[in-house]
Order: C-alpha cells, then sequence, then structure tokens
C-alpha cells in the first residue's frame, strides 16, 4: 500500500520508479511550520527530519532522525526510505527491518522492504513481503499496487490484473499519484512500458474508465507496442472498440518515443 517506488522501485534501479508514497506525512501541507517564532515550541527531531524530507535534503533527515531518543518503528522506517531515496538500498532494508522488529504488525516497513527486493530484481521475495503487508493492513491500495507490480515483472499478468483491480477498488486514483512522500513506498518501475500501460489500459476498459484506458493505449503505442490487431480481439476492449476514439487510436501511427 519510495506518481516522479537496481529499483524505482526499483524504487521507484529501482528505479524509475520509483518511488512514489502514500499517506503523504511529508507533503508541505502535513510538514510541521518553524515556530522561529516561540522558542519554548521547538521541533522534535522526528518533525524536523519530516522537513528535510520534504525538502528532499536526504542526508540531513537521516541526521535529523537520528537524534531521536528512543527511536520508534516509525523513525526507523523513515531512516530507510530516506537511504532509499539516497540509492543506499542496503542501509534502507537494514532499518526496514529493524522498524519490523521493533513492531512486527507494521505493515509499511514490510511492504517497503518488499520494494528493496524489488530493486535488486529478487520478484519472488518482494512478493511475499508485499503479501505479507498485505495480510496486516489489507486496505492499503499501494501494496495491492505493488503486488501487482511484481507479478508483472514475473510475468504473471493475470495475477498482475487482480492486484491492480483490487487497488483500484480501494483508491480510484492509485495509478495517477505523482509525487508525494509519505511512510509507505509504491513503485512502479517496470521493463517493458509498452506492455506495462497496455495492461493498464486493460485494466481501465474493465473498470468501465474508458478516458483512461484510451490515454494508456496511446502511451503503450508511442513506447513501441506494435499488435494493434490484439487490440481489436481482447475481450476488455469489447465496448471501447465501438468508440470513434477507439478507431481513430488504431488508424494514427503515433510516433514512438
Amino acid at each position: 500500500m519510495l506518481s516522479d517506488k537496481i529499483l524505482t522501485l526499483s524504487l521507484l534501479a529501482a528505479s524509475i520508479a520509483f518511488g512514489q508514497f502514500q499517506e503523504h506525512a511529508f507533503e508541505p501541507g502535513n510538514v510541521p511550520a518553524r515556530q522561529d517564532a516561540d522558542p519554548a515550541r521547538k521541533l522534535t527531531p522526528e518533525q524536523r527530519g519530516d522537513v528535510y524530507m520534504a525538502r528532499k535534503m536526504f542526508r540531513e533527515a537521516i541526521d535529523a532522525y537520528k537524534e531521536s531518543a528512543p527511536m520508534p518503528a516509525v523513525v526507523l522506517n523513515k531512516i530507510g526510505i530516506a537511504y532509499h531515496q539516497l540509492g543506499d538500498f542496503a542501509a534502507a532494508r537494514k532499518h526496514y527491518e529493524k522498524a519490523i522488529k521493533l513492531d512486527k504488525k507494521y505493515a509499511d516497513a514490510v511492504n517497503n522492504d518488499g520494494t528493496v527486493y524489488y530493486a535488486m530484481k529478487n520478484y519472488r521475495s518482494a512478493i511475499a513481503r508485499y503479501r505479507k503487508a498485505i495480510q496486516l493492513q489489507p486496505e492499503a491500495a499501494s501494496f495491492w499496487s505493488n503486488l501487482g507490480t511484481a507479478y508483472y515483472s514475473r510475468g504473471r499478468f493475470d495475477d498482475m490484473a487482480k492486484a491492480y483491480q483490487k487497488a483500484l477498488e480501494l483508491d480510484p486514483t492509485i495509478f495517477e499519484h505523482r509525487g508525494t512522500v509519505g511512510t509507505e513506498l509504491q513503485d512502479r518501475t517496470v521493463t517493458d512500458r509498452a506492455r506495462y500501460h497496455y495492461e493498464l489500459a486493460k485494466m481501465y476498459a474493465q473498470a468501465g474508465k474508458n478516458d483512461l484506458a484510451l490515454q494508456y493505449l496511446r502511451k503503450s503505442l508511442e513506447e513501441g507496442l506494435k499488435d494493434k490487431v490484439k487490440m481489436t480481439q481482447v475481450k476488455e476492449f469489447a465496448q471501447l472498440r465501438e468508440t470513434d476514439e477507439f478507431k481513430e487510436l488504431l488508424s494514427l501511427e503515433p510516433r514512438v518515443l
């Protein structure tokens, strides 16, 4: 349940992806303001770290978070995210696992640990972590999205579609998120982006979101998808095929990006 999570994803190698984060804990509107006017109201180390994260000053954020005493699981997870953003996946995973050791039910840290495995292209282990995170927090759309992406990277397209459909049910805008930072990593780093966007188009068409389906079909063609004939045959596009927009798309020769 990290739209600019070796990664993105493979965070967001890993990523392009990488990361896109849910729970908006570090968005500017949620970052505590400086209290210079009232010296008695000083920011805690965690709050200062959040300010640095919002400013993408990840090393400074790590230093601030490490001043917390004692260091709770949520702070360890945030330190992991900061290292993740710096591309230090070993340090990121170390802190995610420390957070999990402190709180075995901390779903965000379990999910984020999965993004490290994804970044290292260990998709089987990433899937196991994402499934565990979902067991702990089944209503987190970003976890289902990450699970779907990992299935995609293993070529398990039917499983990907099921996971993505669940993510979409939980959050209709899950695949349109951009540039948020929080306590959950959302990864969408993939190699064959043409096929990836084609699969998203099928998902949106099945959900009746024709505008988004057409948008992702166009993207897939621009990224090199060759088989237009297949687009006229798959069941997900049955209703879409009757629209003028779909017919126009088939007639175009998009410039491959």
